[in-house]
């Protein structure tokens, strides 16, 4: 099987949630157990760090592999969603796994679990990935992996590990279908991966959420260590990579986490200034070229938006140019309600099912004060920004994922 065979079958054999929503959202873990039962226990075989949160948990996870490597050791890293290619989601040290093991991997799987009716199981993407890189984290005998959750936390798939530490880095309104609607209901969720006599450590709490946390760490008897009481002097040494407004919060979580791990003061400050050279990291305020400014990230929910918003209108420049899309799942109206009014809009859509068409996410915004025009494509939308600025604007672009990995494609 070529590469482009497995990754065909993984999006149009499997239900794929970054394609199809809600219907591709498999709540539970039989699956995945059977499928971690016949894959050997791989993810028994190294210590893990399990990284859950609304936001952040992408900057997070990066982050600490960055450090883990610096002090020598062979890291896993398994995130999500890709930007690029689908072998970002799995890197040992940084490099994405090796495309002849991902077809080998999917090629074992159908002959072994069959296809149609006559399957053992019918996993998701999700589910089927996940054990995917368990297993090339045990063949590649890393010394330890860091491992982010995909949505919500007691019933993701991922949530079949023990890990060494747990953190869940922050809790705001987002996926609403899966994990409720309020911050406590999302709390709960994401307060699953906590696991008895395990520590966890805690981003950002409200008064909503850290009663949840508080009890289930009782529960658990799993000691809690919140983020926000971290006092070390670190936090003033280090020069983080990450420059969006929204990682200082990230950097905090970063530090207590690497701190409790008894992680070298130098590892933390040199892996904490080289994520993405140590990880492959994309698309976190990401600066593409100057004069004019781009800068892309992925921020996109409300809670992402409430610190992208102000940091985008803090720029100084000529004129503010924003290429801008989402998905459905997301509470676009709130989104807009936050969006700077002196900018010049390129509405779009990514090259995804769940993409807002660009002429919705238009008509919203013009009924906002927005000002723009829509694009067919985020290619046409970003050069035609780009055709119309002068050397001292500033084009942004974002809204989800989607937008910046077709972006960076």
């Amino acid at each position: 099987m070529q590469y482009s065979e497995a990754i065909k079958y993984l999006y149009e054999a499997t239900p794929v949630f970054e394609h199809m929503g809600a219907s591709a959202y498999k709540p539970g873990l039989q699956t995945t157990i059977a499928l971690d039962n016949h894959y050997g226990n791989a993810h028994r075989h190294y210590p893990t760090i399990h990284v859950a949160g609304t936001n952040g948990k992408g900057s997070c996870s990066h982050s600490l592999a960055s450090i883990l490597m610096e002090t020598g050791m062979k890291v896993g890293l398994y995130t999500s969603p890709h930007l690029r290619d689908f072998s970002e989601r799995i890197r040992v040290n940084g490099q994405p796994v090796e495309h002849s093991f991902v077809a080998k991997f999917v090629e074992d799987f159908i002959e072994w679990n069959g296809t149609g009716s006559a399957a053992k199981l019918h996993p998701s993407f999700f589910e089927l990935t996940t054990i995917m890189a368990f297993k090339y984290f045990e063949i590649q005998k890393v010394d330890v992996a860091v491992i982010e959750v995909g949505l919500g936390g007691r019933l993701d798939c991922t949530n079949i590990i023990t890990p060494r530490l747990s953190i869940i880095t922050n809790i705001s309104i987002d996926h609403t279908q899966f994990l409720g609607n309020t911050l406590a209901a999302i709390a709960a969720e994401k307060a699953g991966i906590i696991k008895p006599n395990v520590p966890v450590v805690i981003g950002e709490t409200t008064p909503e959420t850290l009663p949840v946390f508080l009890n289930k760490s009782k529960g658990m008897n799993a000691p809690i260590h919140f983020a926000e009481q971290c006092s070390s002097h670190l936090l003033e040494r280090v020069d983080f990579e990450l420059k969006g407004n929204y990682q200082e919060k990230n950097k905090r979580t970063i530090i207590c986490a690497a701190e409790l791990l008894e992680l070298p003061k130098t590892a933390i400050e040199k892996g904490m200034k080289r994520v993405s050279e140590n990880t492959g990291l994309m698309g976190r305020w990401q600066v593409l070229r100057h004069a004019p400014l781009v800068i892309c990230d992925t921020g996109h929910n409300l809670g992402g938006w409430q610190y992208l918003a102000p940091q985008i209108e803090a720029q100084s420049c000529r004129q503010l140019r924003v290429v801008f899309g989402m998905v459905d799942d997301k509470d676009i109206d709130g989104v807009m309600a936050l969006l700077p009014k002196n900018g010049t809009y390129y509405f779009t859509k990514a090259n995804n099912h769940r993409a807002i068409p660009e002429h919705v996410v238009m008509e919203k915004a013009l009924a906002k004060g927005l000002i723009g025009k829509a694009y067919p494509t985020v290619k046409e939308a970003y050069m035609t920004a780009l055709s119309e600025s002068q050397p001292d604007d500033f084009i942004f672009i974002g809204g989800s994922s989607y937008i910046v990995a077709d972006l960076l494609s």
